[in-house]
């Protein structure tokens, strides 16, 4: 029998000091994320700023797993859940040069009461594809924990 990790986690709507999409937070990404209730996607725009370098002239990988990782949790809240990542997986298909606008996309391929798997794309504003990720998400429940 597998049994899952109880998390407990304050569920609020207030994410101001997020790295991902905290408007407050000063180093972070302020990334905004919109849905598109007709396909069910959630989706954003990011700017590959120099100080978020690794090799000289692209993004440092860590970033774009995190953009990716922010992706698939926007896309689970705007499905209407509460999530955390439980566990996901980054497939880098190009270096990621720094100065250009990209844009992530995802959305839930899989849901029940405890997780929710989704898949996010990372492309230029061409559509060239740099970074996918899928991800599984534990379900927060209200009042905080997972049951």
């Amino acid at each position: 029998m597998e049994t899952w990790p109880k998390i407990e986690i304050d569920r609020q709507d207030s994410y101001d000091m997020c790295f991902g999409c905290g408007k407050a937070n000063p180093a972070g990404l302020k990334l905004k994320f919109a849905w598109d209730e007709n396909t069910k996607t959630a989706s954003a725009e990011f700017f590959a700023a120099e100080h978020l370098q690794g090799w000289p002239g692209y993004l440092h990988g860590g970033i774009t797993s995190c953009v990716l990782d922010e992706a698939m949790g926007w896309a689970a809240l705007l499905a209407g859940s509460h999530c955390v990542t439980a566990k996901m997986q980054i497939r880098f298909r190009r270096m990621v040069p720094i100065g250009q606008k990209y844009l992530l996309s995802c959305r839930v391929t899989k849901q029940n009461t405890r997780l929710i798997e989704t898949e996010a794309v990372m492309a230029d504003l061409s559509g060239n594809v740099f970074a996918e990720g899928t991800g599984t998400q534990f379900v927060v429940k209200p009042g905080g924990g997972q049951k």
